[in-house]
């Protein structure tokens, strides 16, 4: 086969989708994000993590939706996700405007009512946890994880 043939059938079966471009697999600046919802809180005001059980695989990027829809700000706290993910950044959005990028260590999310935060980052270590909570105390001293806002997540 001439070259500009073969050139001719790899655009054709990328274009497809045949096959893929190949990026090197640690390159995670050319990969998309696997989008995961949360949603902090309800807009009946129940102090719930809404799924309350998550799960990642270690090596895949990550972008953590959190919504809060409720009256309430809401944390999202978990020590042990912290330890076993590289953070690559969080965002701060309004009406699906950026109003910051923050970057290094997380150690929580404060949601407030009506606000969304992305969360970014990369699994590198598996486990269970069972630390996810929202240590937000109410007007008469009972902390959100004694309503029930508490959750696990899986890192396989």
């Amino acid at each position: 086969m001439t070259r500009d043939i073969v050139t001719k059938l790899l655009a054709t079966l990328f274009v497809c989708g045949v096959i893929a471009p190949a990026f090197p697999a640690g390159d995670l600046t050319r990969h998309e994000p696997i989008e995961v919802r949360v949603q902090l809180g309800n807009s009946d005001g129940a102090h719930v993590f809404e799924p309350n059980s998550l799960t990642f695989e270690t090596g895949k990027l990550y972008k953590l939706v959190l919504t809060n829809p409720s009256p309430n700000k809401h944390y999202f706290t978990s020590p042990g996700l912290v330890s076993k993910v590289f953070t690559r950044k969080v965002e701060v959005l309004h009406e699906e405007r950026k109003l910051a990028e923050i970057k290094g260590i997380i150690r929580e999310i404060d949601v407030f009512p009506g606000g969304t935060a992305e969360w970014w980052f990369v699994p590198v270590s598996s486990g269970t946890l069972t630390d996810l909570y929202c240590g937000v105390k109410d007007e008469e001293g009972r902390t959100h994880p004694e309503h029930g806002m508490i959750g696990t997540i899986e890192i396989k």
